[in-house]
């Protein structure tokens, strides 16, 4: 067999997977959402997908990506590539990092706001980290955190969410069960504290995954 035929026969064989990988999606964005740590945040992210009953041919979560924040971007940034590739790219990619004591987070934020094409890849910073979002189920607050002595400032609001998620540990499965009714109370929270730094002129504290699960809410009535 000719190394013409072997071509034709794999690019038909690629077309004929992408067409069946299209076809088991259903009718809303595909979306790849890759986060800093490998198991806190895809965690509760799998969980929240799972209850919202979205497609996992449409929703992926990438655990994958090492610890610091620039390496989520690079992650994000080379697997858009190669679905785009592939003729099958992801309509949107979410990049999920926290600030705490990480040094190139402010290079993440750059690089993200530089990326093409414009509209598909998002930030979605937590600072100091994730648990202010989980934190923002129970309360609303705007105190600072800070590192104290050996502890990280997201040491000091784990703590702080452990009056509310008793034995409260990074890794945990089924956190989403635990927050899951308080939700929206987090969403109107985390919006109400992303308005309030604006205009203290700070980031602390702040996340943006309210963004990101009223995006994920929005593909349940589909």
């Amino acid at each position: 067999m000719g190394s013409d035929d072997l071509h034709h026969k794999r690019k038909a064989r690629r077309a004929k997977d992408l067409a069946r990988r299209k076809s088991s999606r259903a009718p809303y964005d595909r979306v790849l959402i890759v986060c800093e740590g490998s198991k806190t945040e895809p965690n509760y992210l799998r969980e929240l997908i799972d209850y919202l009953k979205l497609s996992s041919a449409n929703v992926e979560v990438d655990g994958d990506s090492g610890s610091s924040p620039v390496s989520v971007v690079q992650h994000a940034k080379q697997r858009y590539r190669e679905e785009r590739d592939k003729g099958d790219a992801f309509d949107r990619v979410f990049c999920v990092f926290d600030k705490d004591t990480h040094t190139t987070y402010a290079a993440a934020i750059h690089a993200l706001n530089g990326l093409r094409p414009r509209g598909v890849f998002q930030s979605t910073p937590s600072v100091p980290c994730f648990e202010y979002w989980l934190l923002l189920h129970f309360t609303y607050t705007t105190r600072p955190y800070n590192s104290s002595g050996s502890r990280s400032a997201c040491d000091c609001l784990i703590g702080e969410l452990r009056n509310y998620m008793h034995g409260y540990s990074k890794g945990d499965r089924g956190i989403f069960k635990q927050v899951m009714d308080q939700t929206d109370q987090a969403i109107a929270f985390s919006k109400r504290a992303v308005k309030a730094a604006e205009r203290a002129g700070t980031d602390n504290p702040t996340t943006r995954m309210h963004e990101l699960v009223e995006y994920l809410k929005h593909f349940r009535k589909h």
